[in-house]
């Protein structure tokens, strides 16, 4: 929110039509002797006048916007803001993307599944919240890409970089899952979860499934699975990110739904079905009410003041309307 320290100042702006008008009247005029420069009945030197009176325009403009910022600056205007200071730990939450070159389909609300998970995520976490969040992609491999922060910027910066199937063609669940769990494993918060977002069931990876989800119920951490996309046939565009080849193909879209519940109930979690973007952000909006801690904070108030940006800004405009004039328009001042 921005306010004026000396809002009185502003009054110092009808100085401007005050001005004018004493100009109009003759008082501030300046006194101007003409001289003709020339031959004997020959030609003589003009100024051509409309390049004369432009000049002239934008150096008044220039003198008046100097002015006013400068009035500006002795206003003192000043940006108050306020953020929340957590002084309790909140919960950490590692999202699990599948970045396999299926989530290209084209069957949540018309948008690729990659993109439906990316907007509902960076619509719930878009909030200066006490939580940490972090980031995983798995397709083929599994990689940490943002551990648990409280940096939004950080986190959306990494979100939106994602390009799929840069970790390869596959699904390794049971690597991405115990990517998370080793990284949550020593964390302090009072709660840990991992949500998985996927749209397959394992067929690649080194660590089978169940030894994962049996690893997060013995470590505590909860588990959400979902499952995201139709089944049936779906559009798909596909960009392999070390040919640049494009695939567009119809792709026929299923996975063992039975299976994700299992796993899920296996590490005491829970699983979700998720068809269209509405109940995408309906089953991550309940996964966020489930993990919210009640934290302490305090507000801490900064003060940003912008005078010496307006100072300089009227500084630079009137020195440039006193260049036009004193040296373009050669008028002595």
């Amino acid at each position: 929110m921005i306010e004026f320290e000396n809002i009185a100042a502003f009054f110092l702006l009808l100085l401007i039509p005050v001005f004018y008008f004493l100009r109009y009247a003759g008082i501030f005029r300046p006194i101007m002797i003409p001289l003709t420069l020339g031959n004997w009945k020959g030609h003589y030197f003009q100024w051509p006048n409309h390049f004369r009176k432009a000049v002239s325009a934008l150096a008044s403009i220039l003198a008046v916007a100097g002015f006013t910022a400068l009035v500006t600056a002795y206003a003192n205007p000043v940006v108050h803001k306020q953020e929340k200071v957590y002084s309790s730990r909140g919960a950490d939450i590692l999202f699990v993307l599948d970045t396999s070159p299926s989530m290209a389909a084209q069957d949540m609300s018309g948008l690729r599944r990659i993109d439906a998970a990316i907007q509902v995520i960076h619509t719930l976490e878009s909030t200066e919240g006490g939580d940490s969040i972090g980031l995983i992609e798995m397709a083929k491999e599994a990689a940490v890409v943002v551990p648990p922060t409280m940096d939004r910027n950080l986190f959306f910066n990494k979100l939106d970089s994602i390009v799929l199937g840069e970790l390869g063609d596959g699904t390794a669940i049971g690597n991405g899952l115990t990517c998370a769990i080793m990284h949550l494993e020593s964390s302090k918060s009072p709660r840990k979860s991992i949500v998985l977002i996927t749209d397959g069931e394992q067929n690649s990876g080194t660590i089978h499934p169940d030894t994962a989800c049996r690893l997060a119920k013995e470590k505590n951490i909860m588990l959400y699975i979902v499952g995201i996309g139709t089944t049936g046939s779906a559009l798909l565009e596909y960009v392999d990110p070390i040919t640049g080849q494009v695939y567009s193909d119809i792709f026929n879209s299923s996975y063992d739904a039975t299976l994700l519940a299992k796993l899920a109930a296996e590490a005491d979690g829970k699983f979700y079905e998720a068809d269209n973007v509405n109940s995408l952000a309906q089953t991550l909006d309940a996964v966020e009410r489930s993990e919210s801690i009640v934290q302490t904070y305090h507000i801490k108030n900064t003060d940003k003041e912008y005078y010496p940006l307006f100072t300089m800004l009227g500084s630079i405009f009137l020195l440039l309307a006193v260049f036009l004039r004193r040296f373009v328009l050669q008028e002595v001042l």
